[in-house]
C-alpha cells in the first residue's frame, strides 16, 4: 500500500505544478515542451483549478486508498485516457510533438498506480 500511496503523491504534485504553472508561468510550459503558447488567462485559470481539484481528490486517495479505491481506478483510467488524447493530438500534427513528453507523463503515473495497485484488488 505505501507504494500505491507514492504514486497518487507523485500524481497530485504533478498536477498542482501544471496548475502553478497555468497561473503563474503560463507560458514556461508551452516553451519547455515547443508547443503553442496558451491562450486565455480564463481557460487557462479554470483548467488550473481542475487540476487543483484532481490533485485534492488524489491526497484524499492517499489518506486511505481502500476506503477510496474509486479514485484509484478514476485516476488509472483517466490518466491513461488523458495520455491516448494526448498522442491522438500529436499524431497528425508534428508541430505539436511536445504533446508527446504530457502523454508520457501521464501514462507513466497510469501504470505507476496501476502496478501498485494490487492490495486493492485482493
Amino acid at each position: 500500500m505505501r507504494a500505491l500511496r507514492a504514486t497518487l503523491l507523485l500524481g497530485a504534485a504533478y498536477d498542482l505544478a501544471f496548475a502553478a504553472a497555468m497561473v503563474f508561468a503560463p507560458g514556461l510550459p508551452a516553451r519547455l515542451l515547443g508547443l503553442p503558447p496558451p491562450g486565455e488567462r480564463f481557460y487557462l485559470w479554470v483548467l488550473a483549478i481542475l487540476l487543483v481539484m484532481l490533485a485534492t481528490a488524489y491526497l484524499v486517495a492517499w489518506s486511505d486508498p481502500r476506503r477510496y479505491r474509486a479514485i484509484v481506478w478514476i485516476a488509472i483510467v483517466g490518466r491513461l485516457c488523458a495520455g491516448a488524447a494526448f498522442v491522438a493530438c500529436a499524431l497528425p500534427r508534428p508541430d505539436l510533438a511536445g504533446l508527446y513528453a504530457l502523454a508520457a507523463g501521464d501514462s507513466v503515473i497510469a501504470v505507476a498506480h496501476l502496478a501498485t495497485s494490487a492490495p486493492l484488488r485482493a
